[in-house]
């Protein structure tokens, strides 16, 4: 047993069509084994990793006439070749060798995963090649006449999706059971295993379960970037010992694509009632956990490792953690708008080189399999023949973390269940044997016969269908996975090829949403060369993304949508060939390229801002927007469409909320679903990660219907379509700017309340207050020029939340709450009422050491107040009426489509601009300011009068600071002084000391000294200024016209107030 370290290789893909588009950067830099990727946000922040291979395949590279990608001449690219020698070469190497190897790859959802393990065209990746050389190794052992060794290839396929697992070669839905052998570990229940006899029959079992997988996908609507598929290939090599036994050498290496990475991170929703979701990531989450914890062990601690929490982790456990050698690849997006998902791969990718596996040569005499198998099974049947409840068999090399997982399985079971749950799992595994044991003794010639009569068929028939779409009209499949387009064909031989649901046996025969049983036609006309397309009434069929009405006579290259899932490609053979004799090229048609056209024409679109920087006057965050927008649209389209099949009565809205809609002060436009229950009118706001958890539980309710499974009847805590009544939603934000804090005034505003709209929806009377430390008002005077004057002092004021009103009469406990600088999560009473609500709500707000960031904040960032309530029934819409009166979620749908067609009722709500809320209350700011001056400039020609009067015809500078405040210029030259001032009274402070008698002499005679009056009276300056502000009359002015210079030196250093 030799224990090695999980090899670990990463490789980095060119920047996609959408990361060209948005002009993406690079962050990712690769140098011998180790990678570097770079904080777009900040360039400083670089971090290295260090792995088995750093692979570069981002540029560099040339495309031959066969399409494989090769290095160009100098450059560090690395191709599909050179991978597959490092990484498939290795598991070829151990896998003849006898142990157990398995390869997979992680990394976001588009990252290159599967590009690396299966290719594409002539750049075939490591799976095929490795089949390839596998059967070219075979034939070169057999080739050698002293080799006596037999060899047998079996491969299997299967797909794990939502915690199921699906056998890829055979098109049933039924999913398998994960159980547990002593000694095969964990396996799927009932798994396909075919006997194959050379690469070319690998090659059409990929083939057959690609093809099985996209049907699935597609009529579950599922997405293939969320699934994980297993491919296994067991290698077996039998030849006789120096006794004369058989022996049997056997290694199983599994190859595994996994689901795109991003998903782990979104495994449930804090507060949400429902664990919606859970199993799409449950798989992904536990395999992150697994792989922490084995790492933990690698460093010598005791720690339990979860293979149990997910079927993934179960049938990856030997790979993991027993006995394989193991090889991941992660996969890495190369763009600075992936950083976050990248980092997290590198750093799932760092752990897992920490793990250490012991792998073991599987080889043992065949006689000595079949005997232990046949023995196991005599004392299995005896255990459940004694009656008694059996005790539970501990697999071999079982670690003990799994016995308390197993434990807790079987918490709250009665005796009963238990012992029947136990009796199960024994039946199970001496079926097991019994197959293994029949395995074993059949012969290899007799496996290949039978796995041959069991495909000649469907082989033959898949084949001429490949050549019969040379010639004949037909339909292809589009997939957001490129490897999954084209899959699925569909020959139009007919001259009426009817398109519906199984029971009416039609040409082309399709499932799933939206789909009825009879759904239309596609007909050839007499010349042959026509074809026409005509659906049923209210059949769901878009045709370039437009609605599809009466008859429309299809082009090469035309996009169908059939329901809400089944997207595919018209291809007019005939029409391609005249295309291309007259020089023409055919638009190349993409999954994505027919979801923005059917995302266009149902109206999915963004306002753009016209003052924002943009090309061609739209914004990036625009383009950016809409790119989501389009993605997002087939989601909320199935989600419509599975409320209609079970009649859930739920209308699903894409709609985009600012920040400011969202209670923020910044950020970018998200994505959100309105959720309307349509008897109650009840409506609630999903966040787009939200709405997709519980869109995977919708599909498994939708699931079980198709398959006329009662499990989709659900109770309504447990229905994903429903929210509780009972749960809070936002009616409004309100944005309170308090710049007044920075100048010590008080503001008084009915600020009005925004829905999700951009509507007003009623208002709140806010009052801020400054305040003394003890919370009472300051002084009407206290007014401050600018935030300058409170640098470094402690800020008090009082936020008063006076009344609420003009609410929708829909909402019952109403309430505020909002955050204010370090105070978070304020909240009111909660109140019955919402037409005129006194809230009557005070917060005394302290700021310890006010700075000029503090004033930024409170210039630029507003409060935002977010008003929310619970819901009453609003039985007054004609929605809700319909609902109520018993018609269906189709019908009330379509009613509700024709009626927005036709303009729909236009809401008497005021939109508001948030630009102009902030404009307005800068404007209050200003006119307070301006009053506060107005008085100060009053209470200063006051005191001039009054100094007038007493005969005196000038006022001293520190007054009138005092009544209107001393300039920022003046506090800056003051303190600046001051400073200076204390550092030459530093360095004179020794001679002070030894001269201090002639000092004080020195300054008594200055003080009487006519020569040395301006010296003195710097000095005076210096401690106590006393610069004189000049009282213009015509009179004074006269008097000021002295010949004497010393009157005339002091007129002119006096402020002249005009």
């Amino acid at each position: 047993m030799s224990e090695e370290s999980v090899k670990v290789a990463v490789r980095v893909r060119p920047f996609n069509g959408r990361e060209r588009d948005r002009n993406a950067k690079l962050i990712i830099e690769t140098n011998g084994q180790t990678t570097t990727i770079t904080n777009p946000e900040d360039p400083d922040d670089v971090r290295k990793f260090s792995f088995d291979h750093s692979y570069w395949s981002h540029d560099g590279a040339e495309k031959l006439e066969s399409g494989y990608f090769q290095p160009k001449n100098g450059s560090g690219y690395i191709g599909q070749e050179e991978v597959f020698n490092d990484l498939g070469m290795g598991i070829l190497e151990n896998a003849w060798q006898g142990y157990n190897t398995s390869l997979f790859a992680y990394g976001q959802t588009g990252s290159g995963k599967s590009w690396s393990v299966v290719g594409y065209g002539a750049n075939k990746g490591v799976v095929p090649r490795l089949c390839e050389e596998t059967f070219n190794r075979i034939a070169k052992m057999k080739a050698d006449g002293e080799n006596k060794t037999d060899y047998e290839v079996v491969f299997s396929m299967l797909e794990i999706y939502n915690e199921k697992v699906h056998d890829l070669l055979k098109t049933g839905k039924k999913s398998l059971r994960v159980r547990q052998h002593p000694k095969k570990g964990f396996y799927a229940d009932g798994l396909t295993i075919q006997a194959v006899k050379d690469f070319a029959d690998i090659e059409r079992r990929m083939d057959e379960g690609t093809k099985n997988r996209t049907i699935a996908a597609t009529n579950m609507n599922a997405t293939s970037s969320r699934a994980h598929t297993i491919v296994g290939i067991t290698l077996l090599q039998k030849t006789k010992n120096a006794a004369g036994e058989e022996t049997t050498k056997s290694s199983i290496v599994n190859l595994v694509d996994l689901a795109g990475s991003e998903r782990a991170e979104s495994t449930g929703a804090t507060g949400d009632r429902l664990k919606e979701g859970a199993a799409i990531n449950q798989s992904l989450s536990s395999l992150g956990n697994c792989i922490a914890a084995l790492a933990e062990r690698s460093e010598g601690k005791k720690v339990r490792v979860p293979f149990r929490d997910s079927v993934l982790t179960k049938l990856l456990k030997n790979a993991l953690g027993g006995n394989s050698k193991t090889i991941m690849i992660a996969a890495l997006s190369p763009a600075d708008i992936n950083y976050e998902e990248t980092l997290s791969t590198l750093r799932y990718a760092d752990r897992a080189k920490q793990i250490k596996t012991k792998a073991v040569v599987n080889e043992d005499p065949t006689e000595k399999l079949i005997r232990d198998l046949q023995e196991e099974n005599e004392k299995l049947k005896a255990l459940l023949a004694s009656g008694d409840r059996p005790e539970k068999m501990k697999s071999e090399n079982e670690d003990d973390d799994d016995d308390d997982d197993e434990d807790e399985d079987e918490k709250g079971l009665s005796e009963e269940e238990i012992k029947a749950r136990i009796e199960e799992e024994l039946a199970a595994r001496m079926a097991e044997n019994e197959r293994m044991v029949k395995e074993m003794e059949a012969k290899w010639e007799e496996k290949l016969a039978a796995a041959e009569q069991e495909n000649k068929e469907k082989d033959d028939a898949e084949q001429a269908k490949k050549n019969e779409k040379l010639k004949h009209c037909h339909l292809y499949n589009l997939n957001p996975d490129p490897m999954l387009t084209g899959m699925i064909i569909h020959l139009l031989k007919e001259d009426i090829n009817t398109v519906g649901r199984k029971d009416t046996n039609p040409v082309i025969e399709l499932s799933g949403l939206n789909i009825r049983l009879s759904h239309g036609k596609i007909e050839k006309r007499d010349d042959g060369a026509t074809y026409v397309l005509k659906g049923v009434e209210d059949a769901r069929i878009l045709v370039n993304g437009e609605p599809s009405t009466g008859e429309i006579q299809l082009q090469h290259n035309d996009r169908i949508m059939f329901g809400t899932s089944h997207l595919y490609v018209f291809s007019n053979p005939t029409q391609a060939m005249k295309l291309k004799e007259e020089g023409k090229q055919p638009v190349e048609v993409t999954y994505e390229m027919a979801q923005k056209e059917i995302a266009k024409n149902s109206g999915v679109n963004v306002q753009t801002n016209s003052n924002s920087e943009s090309t061609d006057g739209e914004s990036l965050e625009e383009r950016l927007l809409k790119e989501e927008l389009s993605d997002f649209h087939p989601e909320v389209t199935e989600a419509n469409a599975m409320s209609e099949e079970l009649d859930k009565k739920v209308l699903f809205e894409t709609i985009i909320l600012s920040p400011e809609l969202r209670g923020l002060q910044t950020g970018r436009k998200e994505i959100f679903v309105k959720v309307t229950q349509l008897e109650t009118g009840y409506t609630w706001y999903w966040e787009k990660e939200k709405f997709l958890r519980r869109k995977y539980s919708m599909q498994e309710m939708f699931e079980d219907f198709q398959n006329g499974d009662d499990a989709w009847k659900v109770p309504a805590e447990r229905d994903p379509f429903i929210e509780s009544p009972e749960k809070e939603c936002l009616v409004g934000v309100a944005q309170v700017y308090l710049q007044c804090v920075s100048y010590r005034m008080e503001l008084i505003g009915r600020v009005p309340i925004v829905d999700y709209r951009g509507l007003n929806v009623g208002h709140v009377k806010v009052t801020v207050i400054p305040v003394k430390e003890d919370g009472t008002p300051l002084e009407a005077d206290s007014f401050v020029e600018g935030p300058g004057e409170l640098r470094g002092k402690r800020v008090d004021f009082v936020i008063h939340i006076e009344v609420l009103e003009g609410l929708p009469k829909r909402y019952t406990d109403v309430y505020c709450k909002y955050d204010v600088f370090t105070y978070e999560n304020m909240k009111t009473k909660t109140f019955s009422s919402s037409q005129v609500i006194q809230v009557d709500f005070k917060k005394h707000i302290t700021i310890d050491g006010y700075s000029s960031k503090i004033a930024k904040f409170f210039e630029e960032e507003p409060m935002s107040i977010k008003v929310l309530g619970k819901q009453k029934p609003d039985r007054k819409k004609p929605l809700n009426l319909a609902a109520r009166l018993g018609q269906t979620t189709r019908d009330i749908m379509k009613a509700e489509t024709l009626r927005k067609s036709q303009g729909g009722k236009v809401s008497k709500k005021t939109a508001v601009d948030w630009i102009s809320l902030k404009e307005k209350a800068e404007n209050v700011l200003m006119r307070k300011r301006m009053e506060s001056l107005n008085k100060k400039l009053e209470k200063l020609k006051k005191h001039c009068q009054e100094v007038e009067k007493k005969g005196k015809t000038s006022v001293e500078i520190v007054t009138v600071y005092e009544i209107i405040g001393e300039p920022k210029k003046v506090r800056k030259r003051r303190a600046k002084q001051k400073k200076k001032e204390l550092k030459k009274e530093e360095k004179r402070k020794p001679k002070q000391q030894k001269y201090s008698s002639w000092s004080s002499s020195s300054e008594s005679y200055s003080s009487s000294s006519d020569s040395s009056d301006s010296d003195s009276e710097k000095k005076k300056k210096r401690v106590s200024p006393k610069k004189e502000v000049k009282i213009q009359t015509p009179v004074k002015q006269q008097e000021n016209t002295s010949s004497d210079p010393a009157k005339r030196q002091s007129s002119s250093s006096t402020c002249v107030l005009v």
